[in-house]
C-alpha cells in the first residue's frame, strides 16, 4: 500500500518541483531583463549659454564730510552787541547772514575821519593843479632855460595826488572796518561752537566759532584694485547714488569730483571723492545726510560687451561642465573676468549656445552619459532634436 502510494506520489512531486523550477528561472530572468533595461544616468538640467552686455555696478562705503570747516575769527576788535537767534551749536544759518555785531561807533567815526582827509587832500590837489597851470601860462614868456620842473610845480603836483590817494586808501579801510563789525556767514553754514556773548570784548583775530559748510559735503571712496579696472572714463562727473541704510532708508543723487591720485598704503586702495550738494536740504525736500553719517555709494561702470553671467555654485576651479550633442559631460576652461553679487561674468571659454549643467552630478566625470529632467519640456525637446 505504501509502495503504491510512493509510486503515485513520486512523479506529482517532481512534477511540482518541475514547475517551480521553471517559474524561479522565467522570474530570475525577468528580473535580470528588467534590471539590464534600468536607466542608471544621472538626471541633469542644464541651460543654453547667452552673451550679453553687462553694466558693471561699483559700490563702496565711505562718511559724509564738510567740504569746509571754517574757525571763524573777528576781524576787528570791538564789543559784542547782538547775535543771531540761530548762532548757536547745531543751528543752520544761510550764507550771508549776519552772525553777530560788533560795536561800531569807533569805526564810524573813523569813516568820518576818513573821509574829511579825503577832501581836505583834494582840495589841496585842485589848489596845486590850479598853481601849476598858472606857471605853465607864465613859463611860455620866459626863456626855457629858466623853467624848471620846480617853478612848473610838477613835485608838488605830485605830492598832492599822492595825498589823494593815501586819504583814498585810508576811506576803503574804514569802510572795510565798519563793514566787519557785522560779522556774516561765508557760506551755508551749520554751527559747530560759539565762544562769545553779549558785551564779551573780542580782539582782532580772535576765534569765536567753528562753522561746517552744507553747501556740498564730501565722500571719501575706497575702491579696491579689482574695482579699479573697472571704473568709468572719464570719471570726474559721474553720477552716484549715496544711500543711507537702517530703519529708514533713503537715498540722493551726488556726482564722483575727483581721484585723489594715489593708493593707500595699508590697504592697497585707491581714493575717490563723491560730492553732494545741499546735504541738510536747507534749499530742497530731499533726504538729510548729517555729516558723519556712514553711507553707501554705488555708482555704473563700464559696459562689459558680450559676455557670460553665470552662477557661482557652476564655476569649480574656473571650469565649468556642458553637456555635447551625445548627452557625455564635457568639461571647458573659462576666464572669470569679474565677481559680482553671487554670479562669475565669463568672457572666455563659453560659445554661445552652449548646454551649461545647472545640477552638477556629485562625481562628474568626462564622458559621463547623462539625462535631462522630464520636468523641463523644453530642455527634453532639445534633447530630442540632438539625437
Amino acid at each position: 500500500m505504501n509502495k503504491l502510494w510512493i509510486k503515485i506520489a513520486l512523479p506529482i512531486v517532481v512534477l511540482a518541483l518541475g514547475v517551480a523550477g521553471m517559474s524561479l528561472i522565467n522570474a530570475t530572468a525577468q528580473q535580470q531583463e528588467e534590471k539590464e533595461d534600468t536607466d542608471t544616468r544621472p538626471t541633469v538640467s542644464i541651460d543654453e549659454a547667452s552673451a550679453e552686455d553687462y553694466q558693471v555696478m561699483i559700490t563702496s562705503f565711505g562718511e559724509v564730510r564738510p567740504l569746509e570747516m571754517t574757525q571763524l575769527s573777528a576781524q576787528v576788535s570791538g564789543e559784542v552787541v547782538d547775535w543771531h537767534q540761530d548762532f548757536v551749536a547745531g543751528g543752520v544759518v544761510p550764507r550771508g547772514t549776519t552772525l553777530f555785531s560788533i560795536d561800531k561807533q569807533r569805526y564810524e567815526a573813523a569813516l568820518l575821519q576818513a573821509e574829511a582827509e579825503l577832501n581836505q587832500a583834494q582840495a589841496q590837489l585842485i589848489e596845486e593843479q590850479a598853481r601849476a597851470r598858472v606857471a605853465a601860462q607864465e613859463a611860455k614868456s620866459m626863456a626855457d632855460s629858466q623853467v624848471t620842473d620846480l617853478y612848473l610845480r610838477k613835485p608838488q603836483l605830485l605830492s598832492a595826488e599822492a595825498a589823494v590817494k593815501s586819504a583814498e586808501a585810508k576811506l576803503k579801510l574804514a569802510k572795510r572796518d565798519l563793514a566787519y563789525c557785522q560779522v556774516k556767514a561765508p557760506y551755508d553754514a551749520l554751527v559747530i561752537s560759539r565762544d562769545i556773548g553779549l558785551g564779551q570784548f573780542v580782539s582782532q583775530g580772535a576765534q569765536v566759532a567753528e562753522l561746517y559748510n552744507i553747501e556740498t559735503a564730501e565722500i571719501t571712496l575706497p575702491i579696491a584694485g579689482f574695482d579699479s579696472t573697472f571704473l568709468p572714463t572719464p570719471l570726474a562727473g559721474t553720477q552716484v547714488t549715496v544711500t543711507s541704510r537702517g530703519i529708514n532708508t533713503f537715498s540722493r543723487q551726488g556726482v564722483i569730483d575727483r581721484d585723489l591720485g594715489v593708493v593707500e598704503k595699508s590697504t592697497r586702495m585707491s581714493q575717490l571723492i563723491a560730492r553732494i550738494q545741499d546735504p541738510y536740504s536747507l534749499h530742497s525736500q530731499a533726504p538729510v545726510f548729517k555729516f558723519g553719517s556712514y553711507v553707501e555709494v554705488s555708482l555704473a561702470g563700464q559696459t562689459l560687451q558680450q559676455v557670460f553671467r553665470l552662477p557661482q555654485d557652476l564655476v569649480t576651479n574656473r571650469t565649468v561642465w556642458l553637456v555635447d550633442k551625445d548627452m557625455q559631460l564635457q568639461p571647458v576652461k573659462v576666464d572669470v573676468l569679474r565677481e559680482e553679487g553671487k554670479y562669475f561674468l565669463i568672457n572666455d571659454g563659453l560659445s554661445e549656445g552652449d548646454r551649461v549643467l545647472t545640477t552638477v552630478p556629485e562625481y562628474p566625470q568626462k564622458g559621463m552619459k547623462v539625462k535631462l529632467a522630464k520636468d523641463d519640456p523644453k530642455l527634453v525637446a532639445q534633447n530630442a532634436e540632438a539625437e
